[in-house]
């Protein structure tokens, strides 16, 4: 019987357009603002990132591939509902988390003030504790289209460990 790896490592990462009329939500939370992701769902660049760090440290096919942006059941979703299926397929394999890293890349508005209910959220949607959480927020200098207000990125390292 093969056994399974005591710890595990994915990355995850996310872009979307910011566009005017829609709602910036990252991390769970509204972020007021005069732009918005312009995505299938809810365009929650950290939920599809994290989703995509658990996935990828699973093993397992990517946030497109599972939701697919094809879909209408998917059109506006709450990207909690993501988040949700990536832990039931890491509870599936016995794993929990270890700790994940969280970097939000966003010109403006500035993200301090939201920091601590994303990881509040993010803890709350994992199961683990806020201290297994961090969150960065990052600008790009006003490089690129993040750098000039028109996008919003995020990457996330998420450990993964074996639960005996």
């Amino acid at each position: 019987m093969k056994h399974p790896l005591p710890y595990r490592i994915g990355h995850g990462f996310d872009l979307h357009r910011l566009e005017p009329g829609r709602k910036l939500i990252v991390g769970g939370v509204d972020i007021p603002h005069d732009r918005g992701c312009d995505a299938h769902s809810d365009g929650d660049v950290v939920y599809h990132s994290v989703t995509d760090a658990i996935l990828g440290a699973l093993g397992l096919e990517d946030i497109g591939q599972l939701f697919p942006d094809t879909d209408a059941q998917w059109k506006n979703a709450d990207s909690c509902i993501f988040v949700e299926e990536a832990v039931r397929q890491m509870r599936l394999r016995h794993y929990t988390i270890g700790n994940v890293d969280v970097t939000v890349i966003l010109q403006r508005p500035k993200l301090s003030p939201h920091k601590a209910i994303i990881k509040a959220n993010l803890a709350s949607l994992l199961g683990c504790d806020i201290s297994q959480i961090n969150i960065k927020g990052k600008t790009h200098e006003k490089v690129d289209a993040i750098g000039q207000g028109q996008a919003i990125g995020c990457h996330v390292v998420a450990l993964l460990m074996h639960i005996h």
